[in-house]
C-alpha cells in the first residue's frame, strides 16, 4: 500500500519565501522519484470592503451549511465552555493555562469594568457570538441583564436549555465511536434570569436591541461574512463610557469570510502587509480608545488525542 501511494501520489508543502512575501504562494511539488518543481500562485489581495457579500436571508437560507451547526461542534464547545481539567485534558504536558477560555474573557471584562465609572451605565452586556453561553453567564455576576447572540441554532438551543435547567448532557468523542459522558453545569452562584439567548447574525444586528455597559465578541470575527459591518455598529451599541472586549485569533478563511472583507492577513497597494489590530485600530480609533491589548490561550479538544491550542489576540476598548 506504501508503496502504490509513493508512485501514484505527490506531497505538496508550502513554504514562506521572498515571494509570499511580494503576495504569492510558493508550493514545492515532491515526488516518489524525488524530484521537485516550484509553482507559483498567486496571492490575490483584498480589495475596498465595499464588495457583495451574503445578506441576512442568504445567510439564513445556507444555515445548513454551518459547521456550528453540528452536534459535533456543540459537544466540543460544551467541553470548551465547561470541562473540567480532567475532562478536557489527557495528558499531563498540555497547556493547564489555556483552560476555561470563556470564563477568562468574561474576567477580563469584569475586570475591566470594575475600574470605569458606571454610575451612568446601562447594566446591560451583550455577548455577540456567544457560543454555549458561559461568557454571557459569568457576565451575569454583575449585569442586571446579559444578552449572548449566536448564528448557530444550536448553539442558541444549548444556551437556552443551561438557563433552564442549569445543566446539560453532552458527549465528546475518545477515539472513533468510543465517546465520554459529561454535564455542563452554571454556577449555582449565577443568577440565570438575567441572561436571555437569542439566534442573530451579527452583521445585521436588530435595530433596536439597544446599547450596552459591555459588549464582548470572542473569536467572531474571522468567522464574519463581513466583519466590517458589524465594526459598524459597535459605536451605536456600547454606550458611552462602556467596555467593548474583542479578541481574534486572526484565523482568516475563505469558508467564512471573502479575502475582500478580511480585516487583516493581506498585503495593501504599497505591498505593506496589514493585520487585524491595524485594522481594528483604523475602524474603532474615532470613537474607542484602546486600553489594552494582550495575547490570550485556549484549548479545544477534538478527540483524546487531537486538539486545537490557539493564541488569539484579546483588545480592550473603552468608549469615548
Amino acid at each position: 500500500m506504501a508503496g502504490a501511494l509513493l508512485q501514484n501520489r505527490f506531497y505538496v508543502a508550502f513554504a514562506a519565501t521572498a515571494g509570499a512575501v511580494a503576495g504569492f504562494a510558493v508550493a514545492k511539488l515532491v515526488t516518489s522519484q524525488n524530484t521537485t518543481s516550484t509553482i507559483v500562485l498567486k496571492q490575490e489581495k483584498p480589495n475596498d470592503p465595499v464588495a457583495p457579500t451574503p445578506n441576512h436571508q442568504e445567510r439564513v437560507q445556507n444555515k445548513e451549511e454551518n459547521v456550528y451547526d453540528t452536534q459535533k461542534y456543540v459537544n466540543e464547545y460544551l467541553l470548551l465552555h465547561y470541562g473540567e481539567a480532567d475532562e478536557v485534558l489527557r495528558h499531563s504536558f498540555v497547556p493547564m493555562d489555556s483552560l476555561e477560555f470563556p470564563r477568562r474573557v468574561a474576567k477580563e471584562c469584569l475586570d475591566a469594568y470594575s475600574s470605569i465609572d458606571k454610575s451612568k451605565l446601562p447594566s446591560r452586556a451583550f455577548d455577540v457570538g456567544c457560543g454555549l453561553g458561559r461568557t454571557t453567564f459569568e457576565l451575569a455576576r454583575e449585569f442586571e441583564e446579559c444578552i449572548g447572540l449566536d448564528f448557530s441554532q444550536a448553539f442558541v438551543d444549548g444556551c437556552n436549555t443551561l438557563q433552564e435547567n442549569g445543566q446539560m448532557e453532552y458527549r465528546i468523542c475518545e477515539e472513533g465511536d468510543v465517546h465520554s459522558t459529561y454535564i455542563a453545569k452554571i454556577d449555582a452562584q449565577i443568577d440565570r434570569t438575567r441572561t436571555k439567548f437569542i439566534q442573530g447574525d451579527a452583521c445585521d444586528l436588530p435595530a433596536d436591541i439597544g446599547q450596552f455597559g459591555c459588549v464582548v465578541a470572542a473569536n467572531l470575527l474571522c468567522r464574519l461574512p463581513n466583519p466590517y459591518k458589524f465594526l459598524e455598529r459597535l459605536p451605536e451599541l456600547v454606550a458611552s463610557g462602556g467596555l467593548l472586549v474583542i479578541t481574534t485569533p486572526c484565523s482568516w478563511m475563505t469558508q467564512f469570510t471573502p479575502k475582500e472583507n478580511w480585516l487583516g492577513g493581506f498585503y495593501n497597494d504599497s505591498k505593506q502587509p496589514v493585520t487585524t489590530f491595524d485594522t481594528l485600530k483604523k475602524h474603532l480609533g474615532r470613537d474607542f480608545t484602546l486600553v489594552e491589548e494582550k495575547n490570550m490561550r485556549f484549548f479545544i479538544r477534538e478527540t483524546a488525542r487531537k486538539n486545537q491550542w490557539i493564541v488569539t489576540q484579546a483588545t480592550i476598548w473603552h468608549r469615548k
